[in-house]
């Protein structure tokens, strides 16, 4: 009897797959074609194709192959556009964003597990202006002129991380996990954390990773066949999984918000982004839950990105200590007697070029987020249907032969050097993140880009200042070389744990960064 259930409940789904298939080979109008790309199997295309783990590698191979910056692939009728160049990405979706800044259908992610309530995955054209205004609330918060409020903090947090990077090298996941989280946490919430193991950071950390599983390509079934949200629950229990995921962290984002809305009653309330959305809310027209969910989002945003990119620096200085001993000798220029400050930037252009690189070389979404053509639309001759996902990949934009020469060597002077074409005058302003690939395209790009590159060249100026990175050694002395690409899967990557020495320079830099730990301390808001 359920086997028979079970077949019937599938018959609408089988069709429509059959449908969709020969919908995607749709004519084309004259005069264009469809990009090249491998091979497809009937009714699932490309879907078995793909690797479950780090598909951009196989993205890449297949854009090299078919010596193509769009390439195509179906999965069950639906077009696949992978992207490999930034200029093509740009040239669609920022110049052509009306049309390209949707998202595609994500019944697992956007549906189940947020009930469609997190503005990054909601489609471009929400009837409710939910994600129009919830990125008008983003951008007050986090713009250019309001991000440099922030330095304080973030100045705070980074020498608290350095104290404990001295103290204890080989927990610097922790370190930088705990200084990422740490800042936006007191922006976000109005709260510090201390530890790191604190019941409500353990909540929202969790409520980060179960996003980064849930959303990664390939999780669950359902994203790649929709119609399977049709079945009744009992056959479909990724159903009750998910809700009940989705029940944890609603409970924790309004629980913030809430804790934030009772402190207001008795002005205790310090300022953060919650008590910025709950004075703004009657002008934002967010419901409580929307707004609670748009300071969440932009904690998973500033928090998981940040470390990751920092732990693939950490690598990268690792594996080139040249390059590292010229960001000490860039920051010692500045003053050997006082930590870098973010003032300091347009004096460190090897600092900011040793950032940019890192993310160039190892992008920490390196799928990038896909977007959604709502128009058919034709591009150099190929043709772009309606409902294509159309997919960034940073892995591949970043790997470029034409904007990135040699590009698997970590190379900091591209960006520093005229005889490059990535290079940019003058040194005080280039090279810089502003509108890098590295935190999306167009109108949906990071909001809080901003926030994150101040992040980036704070922690790597302060880390090159005090301490000295340098190779772990064997139990017989030989040097331990940490391997170039050993990366975690999912929706954010970085290295997986590697073994390195940090030692702090001397016994007086020592001195200054306890003192200015004390400094923090005393005059901390939210002590």
């Amino acid at each position: 009897m359920a086997n028979t259930t079970l077949i019937i409940s599938l018959l609408p789904f089988v069709a429509l797959l059959y449908l969709a298939f020969f919908d995607s080979e749709r004519q084309r109008p004259k005069g264009t074609k469809y990009p090249p790309g491998p091979s497809r199997k009937p009714l699932i295309g490309n879907l078995l194709d793909i690797p479950p783990t780090h598909s951009w590698l196989q993205f890449k191979k297949w854009s090299d192959q078919y010596k193509t910056k769009i390439l195509r692939l179906t999965m069950a009728g639906q077009e696949h556009y992978i992207i490999s160049s930034e200029r093509v990405a740009n040239d669609l979706l920022r110049e052509r964003g009306a049309i390209y800044s949707s998202r595609p259908v994500a019944p697992a992610s956007a549906e189940l597990l947020s009930n469609n309530l997190r503005p990054v995955l909601l489609p471009y054209n929400d009837r409710s202006d939910t994600w129009r205004n919830g990125r008008k609330f983003m951008h007050s918060v986090a713009n250019a002129k309001v991000a440099s409020q922030y330095h304080a903090t973030q100045e705070l947090e980074s020498t608290r991380m350095i104290v404990g990077l001295i103290r204890e090298p080989r927990r610097y996941e922790h370190w930088l996990e705990l200084y990422s989280a740490a800042v936006v946490f007191r922006l976000a919430f109005g709260k510090r954390i201390e530890t790191g193991e604190e019941e409500v950071v353990r909540r929202i950390m969790k409520v980060n990773h179960t996003l980064e599983r849930v959303a990664s390509p390939g999780a669950y079934l359902v994203d790649t066949f929709p119609i399977l949200m049709k079945l009744p629950k009992f056959l479909a229990p990724f159903k009750k999984e998910l809700q009940e995921l989705h029940r944890e962290e609603h409970s924790l984002f309004r629980g913030l918000l809430e804790d934030v809305r009772e402190r207001m009653k008795n002005d205790s309330a310090p300022n953060c982004w919650e008590r910025d959305f709950l004075e703004q809310q009657q002008s934002l027209d967010l419901t409580n839950d929307e707004g609670a969910y748009v300071v969440g989002t932009l904690f998973e945003a500033g928090s998981g990105t940040t470390a990751a990119a920092m732990m693939s620096f950490m690598l990268a200085m690792v594996l080139h200590p040249a390059w590292f001993r010229m960001l000490q000798a860039e920051v010692d220029q500045i003053s050997e007697e006082r930590l870098p400050t973010l003032d300091d930037v347009p004096q460190m252009p090897t600092v900011r070029a040793a950032v940019k690189e890192t993310l160039r070389w190892h992008p920490v979404t390196s799928g990038g987020l896909p977007h959604v053509c709502t128009k058919d639309d034709i591009y150099e001759g190929f043709f772009i249907p309606a409902g294509t996902v159309v997919h960034p990949v940073q892995w591949a934009m970043h790997r470029d032969p034409e904007l990135y020469p040699d590009p698997e060597t970590y190379n900091p002077q591209r960006w520093l050097d005229p005889s490059y074409p990535t290079y940019k005058e003058p040194l005080t302003e280039h090279p810089n993140l502003h509108n890098y690939s590295t935190f999306g395209f167009g109108r949906r790009i990071c909001p809080g880009q901003n926030i994150a590159e101040r992040n980036l060249y704070l922690l790597a100026a302060r880390i090159a200042w005090s301490v000295d990175l340098m190779k772990a050694k064997d139990e017989t002395g030989k040097e331990i070389t940490p391997p170039y690409y050993t990366y975690t899967a999912g929706f954010n990557s970085q290295p997986k744990r590697f073994p390195f020495d940090a030692k702090v320079r001397s016994a007086s830099r020592q001195a200054i960064i306890d003192a200015e730990m004390q400094r923090h301390a005393e005059n901390d808001p939210l002590k």
